[in-house]
């Protein structure tokens, strides 16, 4: 991944993923769907003081250096282009983790997530963690252990109160969720795991949640009196378990191979020193369907090697 010199003008710059190029070498190529998006962008940069008057106010950001094209989609397009028929928004939702109900590891600020079931009950009281108790260590060999990512969405802000509504058009009601397959399961707050929808070619599976739907109660309507990270209106919650998978349980070829060793001691009801353990870091994706707000949870897989 690089960036492009945008001193002058570039006008497209784009690469086929791999199931595109093998479509193309098969004949059925097409182009059916698009998105815009404007992840590098600063419009902090807008600058209506500019002295040689209003053709300058953006010419920072059209000079911006902007991305290389990549095929990776779990790297790419955080940030979507999206039109709203109401032009009176004053304010537009995000999706930010709930950290007083779920808080990240203070150390990695990632949630930790022991693989197997010695590394489990290492780091967890007998493998398991309420949410009262959570400290950012999750039990992903026995997910009823306990642990959740929990995410809010609404507008955070102070100018408008929790008892105010998020706007119809706004609610998320839907969500893509993406986690790398090699790694584990997604599962929702019943802690049934969920099928995903698809599978792609870098192993990202794609999974749709759904308010009183699809799922397993992972979606939910946030009340007014709870505890929540949005300030102002709030709309939906998500909350999501992770599974480990068997590779992971029991090999340590993925760690091996993508894995690094151990940078700090990891205390729980033992120590696992780091030079005892190894870890992966990976990311739980989650995107609102209506507005396309992304939010990249870091997550870090341990195995007591």
């Amino acid at each position: 991944m690089g960036f492009l010199d945008n001193s002058g003008d570039i006008i497209l710059d784009a690469v086929l993923t791999d199931l595109g190029r093998k479509r193309l070498a098969e004949g059925n190529f097409q182009i059916t769907k698009f998105a815009l998006g404007d992840d590098e962008i600063d419009y902090g940069l807008y600058d209506k003081n500019h002295p040689s008057g209003s053709a300058y106010y953006d010419l920072s950001i059209l000079q911006t250096p902007v991305l290389e094209a990549f095929t990776n989609n779990m790297s790419s397009m955080k940030s979507r282009l999206i039109s709203y028929t109401s032009n009176d928004l004053l304010y537009l939702p995000i999706i930010q983790l709930n950290e007083t109900m779920a808080p990240l590891d203070s150390v990695s600020n990632a949630y930790i997530i022991a693989v197997d079931l010695e590394t489990a009950n290492a780091l967890t009281s007998n493998g398991t963690l309420s949410i009262a108790t959570n400290t950012g260590y999750f039990n992903g060999n026995e997910i009823n252990g306990g642990g959740w990512v929990i995410a809010d969405q609404g507008l955070d802000t102070t100018e408008l109160t929790p008892r105010d509504q998020v706007n119809p058009l706004l609610l998320e009601t839907q969500y893509f969720v993406q986690f790398d397959n090699r790694f584990g399961t997604v599962a929702g707050r019943d802690f049934d795991l969920m099928t995903p929808v698809t599978v792609d070619d870098d192993n990202i599976a794609t999974y749709i949640i759904t308010l009183d739907g699809e799922g397993g109660n992972s979606v939910s309507q946030i009340g007014v009196d709870g505890e929540s990270s949005i300030q102002g209106p709030r709309g939906t919650r998500v909350g999501l378990a992770i599974k480990s998978s068997i590779e992971l349980q029991t090999s340590t070829f993925l760690f091996n191979q993508l894995g690094s060793p151990g940078s700090v001691d990891l205390t729980g009801p033992e120590t696992i020193a780091a030079a005892d353990y190894k870890f992966i870091d990976t990311t739980l994706r989650i995107s609102g369907v209506t507005t396309g707000y992304t939010l990249d949870v870091p997550i870090r897989l341990v195995k007591k090697m």
